[in-house]
């Protein structure tokens, strides 16, 4: 009978450790540098705007260091509120993106595909094409819309507890219902009212007003403490319903927690900007490639959804011929990498 020998195990535990360190330290560092990336996309979208500015003047405009006219007119009137959509409406769908992706433990469950953004679209459309709804903002109308529809999914995907798998086929049919419901409403109204709801329903950061501008960033202020918890909560969920209750976890009142929280953002950042395709389905992968054995990170996920909105909001607007719909970039780039992800996912035998 062989041996192993002494230094094996002392070695086993020291490569552990090392390992553990460098999972901790790449949990820390990438998000922090994520988060950098963002905030130096926002000032150089400033900068190189409309109208072009040097550092220095954003810097002094945003500071209140000192004061000009026209430069603060540029930056905190017509520029600084396009650009302070596009961040937070990025780390809500970041956030949500990856939060679904976790609990439902599928790749492609993102609010856009389990059908919140369709219920929220329906109402935002609803509210052009019916005339007792005209009255009511359509940023309010899509928040409500987001949250009825996530509550009739959850209800119907409720069999003595939630399942990933039961809750992704229940939001595909929601969606493709809620779908079929906008295309009819559309069918209801004036020439100038479907190029209106078309437009909505494209996706455009800057299209609401400061009232749901201010909301969302609310909720992204409230919900940062909870960050460490909301990513606890989804390393019980990934050990699976029986570790988890072995453990103590609270199994369905966590899955309900996170996937209210996935709702609210989602929902606030579609009354925001309307649905914006593909950047909560994207920035998730994105994120965990960057994060190697420190996967999943909320944060992470919320930098990367920030960045690719900035880039696509700074493309649609200044890059093209014509000015275009932010979700028309998002789904240009989006919709191959949606091919790409079904088509390693069905090979790698994840996909149900």
């Amino acid at each position: 009978m062989s041996v192993l020998p002494q230094t094996v195990l002392p070695q086993t535990v020291t490569d552990l450790r090392r390992t553990r360190r460098s999972r901790r330290v790449r949990a820390g560092v990438v998000p922090v540098v994520l988060l950098v990336v963002a905030a130096v996309l926002a000032l150089l979208t400033l900068c190189f705007g409309s109208v072009q500015l040097s550092l220095d003047q954003v810097l002094a405009s945003l500071l209140h260091l000192r004061d000009h006219a026209a430069v603060d007119f540029i930056v905190r009137d017509l520029s600084g509120p396009q650009v302070k959509a596009a961040v937070c409406v990025g780390l809500a769908l970041g956030a949500a993106g990856t939060i679904f992706q976790q609990l439902l433990r599928n790749p492609l469950a993102s609010p856009d595909f389990v059908g919140i953004s369709a219920g929220a679209s329906v109402a935002a459309v609803a509210g052009i094409a019916v005339p007792a709804l005209a009255g009511v903002s359509l940023p309010v109308l899509a928040f409500g819309g987001g949250l009825l529809t996530a509550i009739a999914m959850y209800v119907l995907a409720w069999r003595d507890g939630i399942t990933g798998y039961r809750f992704v086929l229940i939001g595909i049919g929601t969606a493709a219902f809620c779908t079929g419901v906008t295309g009819y409403l559309l069918t209801r109204t004036s020439l100038t009212e479907a190029r209106a709801a078309l437009h909505w329903l494209t996706g455009s950061i800057g299209q609401a007003g400061d009232a749901e501008n201010n909301a969302l960033l609310i909720a992204l202020v409230v919900l940062a403490p909870l960050v460490p918890l909301l990513q606890r909560m989804l390393r019980a969920v990934e050990l699976g319903d029986d570790t988890a209750r072995g453990l103590g976890v609270r199994i369905e009142a966590t899955r309900l927690a996170l996937i209210a929280t996935g709702v609210l953002l989602t929902s606030l950042a579609t009354a925001v900007a309307g649905p914006i395709a593909f950047v909560a389905l994207v920035a998730g992968p994105v994120a965990d490639r960057l994060l190697g054995s420190a996967r999943g990170g909320i944060v992470a996920a919320g930098a990367v959804g920030a960045i690719v909105c900035l880039i696509a909001d700074y493309v649609a607007m200044n890059l093209l011929p014509v000015e275009v719909p932010t979700g028309v970039v998002t789904g240009a780039v989006g919709a191959p990498y949606l091919l790409w992800l079904i088509a390693t996912t069905n090979r790698r035998g994840m996909g149900g």
